[in-house]
């Protein structure tokens, strides 16, 4: 009986299971967002915040500690310049698992795991693009001497646009002359070759 055995084995041996979290981990702090099945997602949690915990801490040892999952120095770099100071008034629960629903396929329960505080995310609404106004306000408030430019420029455009060269006509049968070889119907026949018949 499995009675308080913790954590889960993912159909992997123990070597195979820590490869597939470090490479995980590695993803999620380069992205700050993966996609990957709900267990697989519930099991690299931990690991992952105990990762930006020791990013906080920044001693040698920590260091030396997150390398060990965090395989490339650049990406350890990034833990602790980059990530670990946005969680610094944050008491742990650094990354939010969404559920995505099945896959289609093998209907594998799929899950996004994410830091809770994103770069991407909070970059994102900075540039705000100018709101259009509705349709019905801005032509008619538009004065008729700017359309008249916006025509002029339009046909200026549309005359600075080199024409394309005439296409060379091509030649018929009836242009080619004797030298021009007409195949015949008979001919076409023997040219294709006819399915071969099975047992015959």
């Amino acid at each position: 009986m499995r009675h308080a055995v913790k954590g889960r084995k993912l159909g992997r041996t123990s070597s195979h299971r820590e490869a597939l979290f470090r490479n995980q981990l590695q993803s999620l702090v380069e992205k700050e967002k993966i996609v990957t099945t709900l267990p697989k997602a519930k099991e690299l949690r931990p690991i992952a915040e105990r990762v930006i915990t020791r990013g906080k801490h920044g001693t040698v040892h920590d260091r030396r500690w997150v390398l060990r999952w965090v395989l490339k120095r650049d990406l350890v770099k990034k833990v602790f310049d980059d990530i670990a100071p946005r969680f610094h008034a944050r008491p742990g629960g650094y990354l939010r698992i969404v559920k995505l629903g099945p896959r289609q396929g093998d209907g594998a329960e799929m899950a996004v795991l994410e830091l809770v505080e994103r770069e991407a995310a909070a970059a994102a609404p900075e540039p705000a693009e100018e709101k259009k106004p509705k349709k019905g306000g801005a032509k008619k408030a538009q004065p008729k001497a700017e359309a008249e430019e916006k025509g002029e420029e339009k046909e200026a455009k549309a005359k600075a646009k080199p024409k394309a060269a005439p296409k060379p006509k091509r030649e018929t049968k009836k242009d080619k002359g004797p030298a021009g070889k007409v195949h015949t119907h008979a001919e076409g026949k023997s040219q294709t070759s006819q399915p071969k018949k099975i047992g015959s």
